[in-house]
């Protein structure tokens, strides 16, 4: 157990940043399972937009890195795309 006033302090804030950034996350895979798992090109296409926005705002927050964002976001491009063939 931390015994500085800064150091409990920072065991609270990093408490808080961890359950924001599980939160921000789980919203993140939730939008991307949306993608992936859709049965046609429609319901994926209309799903990818909040999906995009969700990888976005989590690499903007610094939950996921930023190329991870687009690597992220290429791969359900690519999956996409390829439904259509």
């Amino acid at each position: 157990m931390a015994h500085l006033k800064q150091s409990k302090k920072r065991i609270r804030t990093n408490e808080k940043a961890r359950v924001r950034n599980l939160r921000q996350r789980s919203a993140m895979k939730t939008a991307i399972k949306k993608v992936v798992t859709a049965e046609t090109k429609d319901v994926a296409a209309a799903a990818f937009p909040t999906a995009m926005s969700r990888v976005d705002k989590a690499a903007k927050k610094n939950v996921i890195h930023r190329n991870a964002a687009a690597r992220l976001k290429s791969r359900m491009a690519k999956r996409i795309a390829k439904m259509g063939k």
